[in-house]
């Protein structure tokens, strides 16, 4: 959903982007810088207890790692390769953000709770990898697949926010913004396998009808003569004189054709 804001979102990155093609850095670059700086705040201080500290790091890596398509519209060097390697390291920050929490959990608990809620962390990491994949594989088929409640920026900013305003005090915020997660994440991947199964089925060739486009009849054929007229149960005349065979109930009656 919060992919609509991104014509107003490079609207307003368009002059940071100016700002960095007169310094030496590539887009690719500021890619590799970003998803480093979130590995490294997420890992390093998330399950130390630290997770305002971690969430200030991670979102100001983020937000510096938006700046790679801005760079790339500027110097006009946007190509397949750095679309591969943004999506690549995306999956690759997340799985730190998800599992610097797991970390938190298990290391800073102490009760079933805290483990079910680091396993929770992990579901939310498995599902949002499996959301990504689903459009990822469905785009390589040549399938729509542009539905779900929970891409990655929603994802992104719910987890974020929410493990900022835990770090800062704010009770069960962390658990509900996992759960909440963790159900929109299984809802969007299932919207995505249904919305690709449906676009699959519409793709579909149609095989049901004949070679020649016309449907198969199951009327029984017509035995019918050369002439093309059907057999009919004939019997001889009983008029020697009249030298051909008549037919039940239409003696007399003109040849066909009009011939006379």
């Amino acid at each position: 959903m919060l992919n609509k804001l991104r014509p107003a979102l490079s609207r307003i990155l368009t002059p940071a982007g100016h700002a960095l093609a007169r310094t030496p850095l590539t887009p690719n670059a500021i890619t590799v810088i970003g998803t480093i700086g979130v590995a490294v705040g997420a890992l390093a201080l998330f399950p130390g207890g630290h997770l305002f500290a971690g969430t200030v790091v991670c979102t100001v890596f983020v937000l510096f790692d938006m700046l790679d398509g801005a760079l790339a519209r500027v110097k006009g060097t946007s190509g397949k390769f750095g679309a591969f390697l943004d999506s690549t390291l995306d999956r690759v920050a997340d799985a730190a953000i998800f599992s610097g929490l797991a970390a938190y959990y298990v290391l800073q608990g102490h009760g079933t709770i805290d483990r079910v809620m680091a396993g929770l962390a992990l579901f939310c990491l498995v599902a949002g990898a499996l959301v990504s994949y689903a459009k990822a594989r469905a785009q390589g088929l040549g399938l729509p697949c542009d539905v779900g409640i929970a891409e990655r920026p929603e994802r992104m900013l719910t987890i974020l926010v929410a493990s900022g305003l835990y770090g800062l005090g704010v009770p069960y915020v962390l658990p509900i913004g996992l759960w909440a997660l963790a159900a929109a994440s299984a809802f969007t991947f299932g919207q995505r396998v249904l919305a690709v199964h449906q676009a699959a089925v519409a793709a579909a060739p149609k095989s049901d009808s004949p070679k020649s486009g016309i449907p198969k009849s199951d009327t029984p054929k017509t035995d019918t003569t050369k002439t093309g007229i059907p057999k009919t149960d004939t019997t001889k005349s009983d008029n020697p004189e009249s030298g051909t065979a008549g037919t039940a109930g239409t003696a007399g009656a003109e040849p066909a054709g009009g011939e006379r």
